[in-house]
């Protein structure tokens, strides 16, 4: 019994006790809308992080967002400073209600999105190369408005509900 405590224990302290409760951020400023911030062209600069926070990539991406009513397209170029390069196109619904719907290529299925006064969050399962191989993942992936255009983003990539890389990007519109 005392091996099966210690099992439960440790698989508890591993995948952590809870997650980012959005609410807390709805009276927050500044407001971020997403068809605003995501229209015309934006400049990012991210890193990736292994499960013990040592940094393992880096990256620059060109996005460039258009929206026709509440159909969106967010095109996304990413520029790896091991010179890797990536293309992901999205394709976002907004539904009128603070939720969005978004799809592209790597992501299975589709990907969700509810906004937050000055946050969001999307949650979506993403095919995520590794090397020679492929790995489904699942992503928890978060938005802060800032001041001066720009976006603060941290996703959280999981499998088996663990976490095993997080990634930071900053974002800001091109003016």
């Amino acid at each position: 019994m005392k091996k099966i405590s210690t099992i439960l224990m440790s698989v508890l302290i591993l995948t952590g006790c809870g997650s980012i409760d959005g609410n807390q951020y709805i009276d927050k400023n500044p407001a971020f809308n997403l068809k605003e911030f995501f229209t015309g062209d934006l400049k990012a600069w991210g890193i990736v992080q292994d499960r013990s926070g040592n940094v393992v990539n880096r990256f620059d991406i060109d996005l460039v967002g258009t929206w026709d009513g509440n159909e969106g397209k967010l095109v996304e170029d990413f520029f790896y400073y091991d010179g890797k390069e990536q293309q992901r196109i999205w394709y976002i619904t907004d539904k009128g209600d603070g939720n969005y719907v978004g799809r592209a290529d790597d992501i299975v299925d589709e990907a969700q999105g509810v906004s937050f006064g000055n946050a969001a969050n999307w949650k979506y399962v993403m095919d995520v190369p590794v090397g020679d191989k492929t790995y489904r993942m699942t992503l928890d992936d978060w938005f802060w408005q800032m001041n001066d255009d720009v976006l603060m983003n941290r996703s959280y990539m999981k499998k088996f509900g663990i976490t095993f890389a997080e990634i930071t990007i900053f974002m800001q519109k091109v003016k």
